[in-house]
Formats: C-alpha cells, structure tokens, sequence
C-alpha cells in the first residue's frame, strides 16, 4: 500500500484526470486500485491511498509521461509518501 498526500489546484480537475488517463497509467503499472480522500480541513488537499506494490509505483514514478499528468492533475508540489507508523491484522 502506498499513501500519499498533495496539494492540487482544482480538486474537481484532479478527480476526472485522477479516473481517466491517471488510472490507465497506474493499470500500465500494476497498481490494484486507488482510493481518494479530500482533507476535512482544506479541499484542496487530497490523500490517495493505492493498492500497489512499491516496486511498480518506483516504475509508475520513473515513467517520462508522467510528469505532464500530475500537471494535468493540477498537483502544486510533488506529492508527500506516508510513512506507516505501524500494522496490524484487525
């Protein structure tokens, strides 16, 4: 699982592109699936949490289309990796 956070300039911009060429592009790189949290505090923050495995989202980040997505996603600032603090089975 991966979390990350970041800051986008339109949040419904950020949701169409996020479901369309955003989830082709993650599909292309093994990811399982994605979910996207909007902050309570700040609408344009936006936590999304996705279903991949670290090898493949290194892939996905490496990919020389990528950085005209997250433009399109209308992302101000690289996005910030969560770091799990701990995990349990319940």
């Amino acid at each position: 699982m991966i979390v990350t956070v970041a800051r986008v300039s339109d949040p419904d911009r950020f949701l169409e592109v996020f479901e369309t060429v955003g989830a082709e592009k993650r599909r292309e790189h093994g990811c399982r699936g994605a979910r996207v949290f909007f902050d309570p505090d700040d609408a344009h923050r936006v936590w999304s949490v996705f279903d991949w495995d670290a090898k493949d989202y290194d892939g996905f980040l490496e990919d020389p289309e990528i950085p005209a997505i997250a433009r399109a996603l209308g992302i101000q600032a690289p996005p910030v990796h969560a770091v799990a603090a701990v995990e349990l089975d319940a």
